[in-house]
């Protein structure tokens, strides 16, 4: 396994680990908008330019989703 793969393996079992854990606490929100940002990066790396457009969007909903969620 090279970097790159090892990278977008901890990118997206970040994003499933963090979306799982959403109820437990806002953070995990805000982690799970980290994770699609790594998974995003990830993407355009390898050269999956549409997984990496639709990873930094679902990156995006989930920083408006945590912004909500703090008031």
């Amino acid at each position: 396994m090279d970097r790159l793969t090892a990278f977008g393996l901890f990118a997206v079992s970040a994003m499933l680990i963090c979306y799982a854990q959403e109820k437990r606490s806002t953070w995990y929100i805000l982690a799970f908008a980290v994770a699609c940002a790594l998974g995003s990066v990830y993407g355009f790396l390898q050269g999956a330019w549409p997984f990496g457009c639709v990873e930094a969007v679902w990156s995006v909903v989930a920083l408006r989703r945590w912004w909500q969620s703090r008031g």
